[in-house]
C-alpha cells in the first residue's frame, strides 16, 4: 500500500473513516536524537478500508488528522496510547477522544499486567504478526512495502482486537472501570513538558530542602535547553550530574570543574554561566518553603504487611480476573500498610470494592490467608 502524501486525499479518507463508529490508530516515530518525538508514519483503519500516511511528506497539511482526532462522534482505538496521544498533542493540542486503549481494556478484562499487542492479536484476532520489520527506522524513505505492511498490522488486527474487549467489557460489566483509566490518559497535564516539574523524576535522589532548591532550578534549567535544542534531556546533561549539582552546589566554574559527574571542560561550555546561574537560583529559593518528598516508614515496620497484601492482590486479581497493576501499585501497597485511611486509588472506588476493604479486613485480623490445593484461599 503506498501512503497518502497530498493533503486532498488526508482529508478525502479522514472523511471516510469519519463515517464509522470507531476507527484504530497507530503512530511511528522516532525519538533517539530529538527531545520531541519525530512522527513519521500514521496508520488509520476503519472495519471497511485501512491506510497509511506519511507525515514527512513535503507540503502535507496533518489538519483533517487532527480533525478526525477531535471528533467526539468517532471512537479512537489505540494500544498502549500514551506515546501516540503526546504526538497528537504536541502537533495540535489536543487529546483524541472519546479514546479507547486496548491495553489498559486488556488489564481490566484479566489479560495481565502491560499485555503486548503481538498476545492480544494472537488471542483474540488469531493472528500472528510478523516481528522482522519492529526495528525499522521509520523517519528513511522509502519505506519497504514489508514495512508498509508490518505498519498496517497494527491497525487492521486491532479492529477484531476492540470488539472482542468491547464484548467483555460489556459481558463483565467493568466498562466504568475502563473509564476512569481513560481519564488519566486523556488529560492534558499527562503530556504537559512543565520544566518546574522536571525534578520530581530525581527528588528522591537528595535529602535536604537546599539541595531540593538546587535541583528544581538546574533540572528546569537542563529541560528548557533540551526543550530549545530539541536534544534529549540525557544529552544536555546525565542525571547523575543534575544531581551531584544538586549536592555539591558550585558557586563558581572553578568549583564546578572539580565535579566527576560533568565532562571534562564543561566549565568552559557555552552552558555552563546557565548552570551557575540555576544553582544561585536554588540557593536563594527559601528552605522553609521547599517541600520535600513523602518517604515512607521503614521496611521494617511495614514489610511484613506489605508481604500478605502482595499475596492477598495476586488471590483478589486471579479470582476476579484483572490484572493486578491496574488495581493497585507497590507504593499503595505501602500507604495502606502505614494507613487505613491513606489517600491511594486502591482505597477509592471499584477498586476500594475490588481490593481495598479486603486489605483493609487482612491488616484488621478480620480476613485471613490459606493455602488449598496449591491455591491462596480468603477465609473470614
Amino acid at each position: 500500500m503506498t501512503p497518502i502524501t497530498q493533503t486532498p486525499d488526508l482529508a478525502a479518507a479522514c472523511a471516510r473513516l469519519a463515517a464509522h463508529p470507531f476507527v484504530t490508530v497507530d503512530t511511528e516515530f522516532m525519538r533517539e536524537t530529538t527531545y520531541y518525538p519525530k512522527l513519521c508514519l500514521i496508520q488509520m483503519a476503519s472495519p471497511e478500508e485501512a491506510v497509511l500516511v506519511d507525515p514527512l511528506a513535503p507540503g502535507l497539511d496533518l489538519q483533517p488528522f487532527l480533525d478526525l482526532m477531535a471528533n467526539t462522534d468517532v471512537v479512537k482505538v489505540f494500544h498502549s496510547a500514551r506515546q501516540d496521544l503526546e504526538i497528537v498533542w504536541i502537533l495540535g493540542r489536543l487529546i483524541p477522544a472519546p479514546l479507547f486503549d486496548t491495553q489498559v481494556a486488556a488489564m481490566v478484562c484479566g489479560y495481565g499486567d502491560s499485555v503486548s499487542y503481538e498476545q492480544l492479536a494472537n488471542d483474540l484476532a488469531k493472528a500472528r504478526i510478523d516481528k522482522s520489520s519492529r526495528f525499522t527506522d521509520w523517519s528513511r524513505r522509502p519505506l519497504s512495502e514489508a514495512q508498509l505492511a508490518y505498519a498496517l498490522s497494527d491497525v487492521t488486527h486491532l479492529i477484531p482486537v476492540y470488539e472482542a474487549l468491547e464484548d467483555k467489557l460489556a459481558e463483565t460489566g467493568r466498562r466504568s472501570w475502563l473509564e476512569e483509566e481513560m481519564a488519566i490518559l486523556t488529560s492534558p497535564e499527562t503530556y504537559a513538558s512543565d520544566p518546574e516539574s522536571a525534578y520530581r523524576r530525581l527528588a528522591g535522589r537528595v535529602r535536604k530542602a537546599r539541595e531540593m532548591g538546587v535541583l528544581i532550578e538546574v533540572a528546569a534549567w537542563r529541560e528548557r535547553e533540551a526543550q530549545t535544542r530539541d536534544v534529549p534531556r540525557q544529552r544536555v546533561m546525565k542525571d547523575d550530574a543534575v544531581v551531584e549539582l544538586a549536592i555539591s552546589q558550585p558557586r563558581d566554574a572553578t568549583a564546578m570543574g572539580r565535579l566527576r559527574a560533568l565532562p571534562n571542560g564543561f566549565e568552559r561550555s557555552r552552558q555552563a554561566e546557565g548552570v551557575l546561574a540555576a544553582v544561585k537560583h536554588g540557593l536563594d529559593r527559601d528552605p522553609s518553603t521547599i517541600v520535600m518528598p513523602e518517604r515512607r516508614g521503614g521496611r521494617g515496620q511495614t514489610g511484613s504487611t506489605v508481604d500478605l497484601l502482595k499475596v492477598l492482590l495476586k488471590a483478589v486479581c486471579e479470582e476476579e480476573g484483572v490484572a493486578p497493576k491496574i488495581v493497585a501499585t507497590v507504593d499503595d501497597l505501602e500507604a495502606i500498610a502505614e494507613s487505613d485511611d491513606a489517600d491511594v486509588p486502591a482505597l477509592h472506588g471499584w477498586r476500594r470494592e475490588l481490593f481495598g476493604e479486603k486489605a483493609l479486613a487482612l491488616k484488621a485480623g478480620r480476613l485471613m490467608l490459606g493455602l488449598r490445593d496449591g491455591r491462596v484461599v480468603m477465609e473470614g
